[in-house]
């Protein structure tokens, strides 16, 4: 039997409590012995140096590795073998570009991961706090890490619930449970046992560490402690959920993975076509063919590709930023891109988590409120465009002074309520019309306060007015409310009938019906003793029911169209929430998540009782989910997931967290999430709206869009390289005017060169290029889908061939022209430079470049201008003539090789803009 199923005599049996006495120092030893310490487990993070070796795990950083190995063996053999310092020194050059660029990507890694990286610092947070315990007969206060199971502990109002409390002994408590449950409202608490199976919420005889005390005072005995408790239970989840790479990081490590091979295979074919053109297997044979092999092996590895994934998506997470949503994981970014299930709770992230009162009945009347939230401005009207304050005044005089709450404003315009969320929202009615409690007490004074209480359900003040005279006013459930009073006010005059009774409950029936919570109040005119000496028995009964309040925690405003374009994205949205089963389905309607008022809702304790499979069944078919617990979330989110979906995450309370970690994308609550759960997410909400997460599905869209742009562009370039190498080890044997044959057409830093400068740097630039049009009304993308696909891989293929071709074609010109080796060398890679500088903008369009204009991304035009310019300069300045072997070419040899390189591009770019053909 469960402890909240026990009574509470047992209770105390079981945990051999002591009211008078609590626990003795020796006794506290013992249960912390027992149970351990009140405080939540930490995780051991990865020291600094293991997370900057992780790095050079990476397939393209091995294969780089592998490149530096080839560089050094050609060094040894060009110094100790050939006796050639020169290509020697060449070869060492290559080897430290190469290494450099290792570690600059080692460290990025490492920068990006040690500034994401954070712990359950907020967690540990709640454990700094003191709270009141009975120890050796006395009440005395300590650090709450040093509370044990068996403790008896005292709460008041706005005490922190340090541990899981089983209450013994209460008197008008109320508990804010929001971070677990949900629920915005406090939760009332009595001591009673539960003989039913009920969810977290529900367990009204139980404190919950973390929890708010909103009203009165509570005495308990702890019953779990640090790890046990049930947001103990929350942080162990959150720490056993493993991270999963993103759909880009499956995608690009597949392609990585391929690119191994195929670099292996091109060395490996290089080398036995030196021992085949040598005629024999020596050192002197593998030596010719090493400087191509370092050259292939470079060319053959988009090698900037993490260094410019880094950089593209840091220009997304930026740009996000500016729209209010801070990315803590740069994948992330573009995870959302593929989103197709976005699950959200509903309190503070589909609704305002603020009450507010909608509609009204009083007087005979019913009225309508606008205005959602804590801010006072707003509207009261009826049908009959009456003065709500000369129509309904004893409804709104009640309300507001029969109230403990206050709203204040700060100086940035923002309203923070004080007192409990129902009170506030009649609060807030009152001051739509200019009432306040502060103006009614200047000729109203409240003499005396009966406080609310849960056995009786209602709360009452006394309130003494200016003429002498004295008024109770009442607060309470309709309910309760209804069959205390006398009549209800009706146009001025009491209503004593039945039908007048039936209609009033009738509007609360309706009321309730459209998920809101109800609250009457009362009013009766009393004798001075009866002011002073009256109990709650002799006072609250035979007053007039003035009116009841409709009041309900209201949907953001900005959700609905925000729900309506994820729709039309074919991104499906689902509420899960601790809330009631009523009210979930009431806002989802409301939102547009369903399309029907009686749509199923599935609740905690029927997925309490489903298999997985069963569970399996049911998530595709189901929008909704109330009464979840955090356990139930994770459940959901990994079913969608067994679906295939990308699952977002949404939410602000502790009890989001681990649904969060498991989730493909954990979104939080910037402004009114908790510490916990902006840890545990991917994306903060710095505005907690809704609409933001909108924005970031449209740019994860666009940022991989882009990525799969300079995907491409990389790749074509890369193919260009490896064709034009390739074609000059099989085809270049026999020299040409002062070129010897075997000369690589280019150098390994040239190559690198192209790689890290020319391809690089215009690639980083399309991380700023804007979304082609209608990307939100296409589907998500399969996530299982290769950055290749839709012939991707075709137009990298022909467009790299005929790139490449054309780079080889320049060099064998160069060698008929009489140039040298690194003339002809250079002639080569400035027709690769600048024919990769053309490609770049058709590179940035799905269908052709002449679909884009070419200067809507200045980013873009300033890199292609940066990358021509230095990729000139390096063929003109002694210094890199030295270490890449580049040289001064003639004025027309310029000319010709910034323009000629074009040709490919604009033809086949044509000939697709005129024909539609898709394969190119």
């Amino acid at each position: 039997m469960k402890l909240y199923q026990q009574p509470k005599e047992q209770v105390m049996e079981d945990f051999q409590v002591d009211l008078e006495n609590g626990l003795t120092d020796e006794q506290v030893t013992q249960q912390r012995e027992k149970y351990g310490e009140n405080k939540l487990p930490e995780k051991k993070e990865d020291p600094y140096w293991k997370v900057f070796l992780k790095n050079f795990k990476e397939p393209i950083v091995i294969v780089l590795m592998g490149a530096i190995v080839l560089s050094l063996l050609n060094a040894f053999h060009d110094i100790q073998i050939q006796g050639n310092m020169e290509t020697g020194y060449e070869s060492l050059y290559e080897a430290a570009a190469i290494f450099i660029l290792i570690i600059i990507n080692a460290f990025l890694g490492f920068w990006q991961e040690i500034s994401a990286r954070k712990s359950l610092n907020a967690l540990k947070e709640m454990n700094s706090r003191h709270t009141t315990v009975l120890r050796n007969g006395k009440w005395q206060t300590i650090p709450v890490n040093e509370m044990v199971v068996g403790d008896v502990v005292s709460n008041q109002v706005g005490d922190f619930v340090e541990a899981d409390i089983r209450w013994l002994d209460v008197n008008e408590l109320q508990v804010i449970e929001s971070h677990l449950t949900g629920e915005a409202d406090a939760i009332e608490k009595d001591m009673e046992a539960i003989s039913e199976d009920v969810e977290l919420g529900d367990r009204t005889n139980m404190g919950f560490s973390g929890s708010t005390v909103s009203n009165g005072q509570g005495v308990g005995v702890v019953v779990a402690a640090g790890a046990n408790t049930e947001l103990g239970n929350i942080a162990q989840m959150i720490e056993s959920v493993e991270t999963k790479p993103s759909p880009l990081q499956n995608t690009v490590n597949r392609l990585t993975k391929t690119l191994m091979v195929v670099s292996g295979i091109i060395v490996i074919f290089t080398i036995i076509a030196g021992i085949i053109q040598a005629g024999e297997l020596s050192f002197e044979s593998i030596g010719s063919v090493l400087s191509t092999s370092i050259a292939l092996a470079v060319a053959s590895i988009p090698d900037a590709l993490p260094a410019v994934l880094s950089i593209v998506l840091t220009i997304g997470a930026s740009s996000m930023a500016k729209n209010k949503g801070l990315i803590k994981s740069l994948n992330s970014v573009e995870t959302l891109g593929a989103t197709s299930y976005i699950c959200s709770d509903k309190t503070g992230t589909l609704t305002k988590n603020e009450m507010t009162v909608v509609q009204y009945y009083a007087n005979g009347h019913k009225y309508e409120v606008s205005g959602l939230g804590y801010n006072p401005n707003g509207e009261i009207k009826n049908q009959d465009n009456d003065d709500p304050v000369a129509t309904s005044k004893a409804f709104l005089y009640g309300a507001v002074l029969c109230n403990d709450s206050s709203v204040q404003e700060n100086d940035n315009g923002e309203y923070t309520p004080l007192g409990t969320p129902t009170e506030v929202a009649l609060t807030v009615l009152g001051k739509k019309v200019n009432i306040s409690r502060e103006n009614l007490q200047q000729d109203k004074e409240i003499v005396r306060t009966l406080p609310f209480s849960s056995s009786r359900k209602m709360m009452s003040v006394v309130v003494k007015e200016k003429s002498g005279k004295y008024t109770l006013y009442i607060k309470g459930a309709p309910d309760v409310m209804i069959n205390r009073s006398s009549g209800i006010l009706k146009d001025g005059e009491v209503d004593q009938t039945e039908e007048e009774k039936n209609n009033f409950m009738s509007i609360v029936d309706d009321y309730a019906d459209d998920a809101l919570r109800t609250l009457a109040v009362g009013q009766k005119e009393i004798t001075e003793d009866e002011a002073m000496n009256g109990t709650t028995d002799t006072l609250e009964h035979s007053f007039v029911l003035t009116g009841v309040a409709g009041i309900i925690d209201p949907s953001r405003e900005e959700v609905k169209v925000s729900v309506q374009t994820l729709h039309n994205a074919n991104v499906e949205v689902v509420m899960i929430t601790g809330d009631h089963e009523k009210t979930a389905r009431a806002i989802a309607y409301d939102l547009g998540i369903v399309d029907s008022k009686s749509a199923p809702v599935v609740k905690g304790v029927e997925i309490e009782k489903m298999s997985d499979d069963e569970l399996y069944e049911t998530v595709k078919e189901t929008n909704v989910y109330a009464r979840v617990s955090p356990e139930h979330k994770q459940r959901i989110v990994i079913q969608l997931q067994n679906y295939g979906q990308i699952t977002a995450m949404t939410g602000d309370g502790v009890n989001d967290a681990p649904a969060l970690r498991v989730a493909d994308i954990g979104i939080a609550m910037g402004v009114a999430g908790t510490e916990v759960t902006k840890d545990s997410a991917d994306l903060v909400l710095l505005d907690d709206k809704f609409t933001t997460i909108e924005n970031a599905v449209k740019s994860g869209r666009t940022i991989y869009g882009n990525i799969k742009n300079f995907i491409r562009h990389e790749l074509t370039t890369n193919v260009a390289e490896v064709l034009s190498i390739l074609i000059g080890l099989l085809f270049f044997t026999q020299t040409i005017g002062n070129v010897p044959g075997a000369t690589p057409t280019l150098s390994a830093l040239m190559v690198l060169w192209v790689n890290m400068i020319s391809d690089a740097v215009p690639s980083f630039s399309l991380g700023y290029d804007v979304p082609e049009a209608n990307i939100m009304e296409e589907s998500p993308r399969d996530p299982n889908e290769s950055v290749l696909a839709n012939y991707t891989w075709s137009r990298v293929l022909i467009r790299g061939f005929f790139m490449g071709l054309l780079v080889f074609i320049a060099f064998l010109w160069a060698a008929h022209q009489g140039m040298g080796s690194s003339q002809a060398q250079t002639v080569a890679f400035l027709t690769l430079v600048y024919g990769q500088l053309w490609h770049v903008f058709d590179a940035r369009s799905t269908r052709t470049l002449f679909e884009r204009s070419p200067f809507e991304n200045k980013y873009l035009v300033a890199a292609v201008l940066f990358a021509g310019i230095t990729s000139f300069l390096v063929t003109i300045i002694p210094f890199f003539n030295t270490v890449m072997g580049t040289a001064p070419l003639d004025g027309y040899v310029y000319l010709m090789v910034l323009f000629i390189p074009a040709i490919p591009t604009l033809i086949l770019s044509g000939i697709k803009e005129l024909f539609g053909v898709k394969i190119w």
